[in-house]
């Protein structure tokens, strides 16, 4: 028995699209990009998702906005990427304190 798709569930616009994580412009040569460079790369999008957000806020409030869900949507999405960054930077320190703390 096959169940219907709700059309709800349909995912449109470029908020949901998925980037190749092929070749971009911060690759070194030898095909791998560096880790500088990727951590770098997601603190400046972490930043550009809060400047959004905040920038989304402000025109709701001023009444500039015109439509109110793509300002929930841009919080939401800086909200969830501060606290993704949040859990991996927990996550590196447990496993900074556990390589400190493993006896050779």
């Amino acid at each position: 028995m096959a169940l219907p798709i709700d059309p709800s569930f349909l995912a449109k616009g470029a908020e949901w699209q998925i980037q190749s994580p092929t070749a971009t412009p911060g690759q070194q040569q030898g095909g791998g990009q560096s880790f500088g460079g990727a951590l770098s790369q997601a603190i400046q999008g972490l930043a550009d998702s809060q400047t959004q957000a905040a920038d989304a806020a402000q025109s709701l409030a001023a009444g500039a906005a015109t439509d109110p869900s793509s300002v929930v949507m841009s919080v939401e999405r800086a909200r969830l990427s501060m606290q993704l960054a949040s859990q991996i930077r927990t996550k590196a320190i447990e496993a900074e304190n556990d390589i400190f703390h493993t006896q050779v």
